[in-house]
């Protein structure tokens, strides 16, 4: 069996940079359904959105902090790096035969002023 953390950290680390065309080859099924609320659930929708994301407003870094694994499912705990902000991602990623066949993100954006001095990782 493949490692799917290395799948998935090698997947966000590709589509974060821009090269979402070699990613979603390589590391997606061609059946991909995701659950991201602000677009509709197919693998083109994810793929045309977050093409329109890195040349609007392209990624300047980014790191999995924390990644786990259980059986088919990979959850990655990232910080996007952006020329105005930081983002704090939560990726969970469901595999089959070694590609990803669905998943879901949630983000938040990391506060400069937030009270928590523990911040978020």
């Amino acid at each position: 069996m493949a490692n799917l953390k290395l799948i998935s950290a090698a997947f966000l680390k590709e589509v974060a940079f821009g090269n979402i065309d070699k990613a979603f080859s390589k590391y997606v099924s061609e059946n991909f359904i995701h659950h991201n609320q602000y677009f509709e659930g197919s693998r083109d929708a994810l793929i045309q959105a977050m093409k329109e994301d890195h040349q609007a407003n392209p990624n300047t870094g980014f790191e999995v902090k924390k990644i786990y694994a259980d059986g088919d499912t990979v959850i990655t705990h990232s910080l996007v790096t952006k020329k105005t902000m930081q983002i704090v991602v939560v990726h969970i990623s469901k595999f089959q035969n070694n590609k990803v066949i669905e998943m879901w993100d949630i983000g938040q954006e990391v506060e400069k002023n937030s009270p928590n001095e523990l911040g978020l990782f």
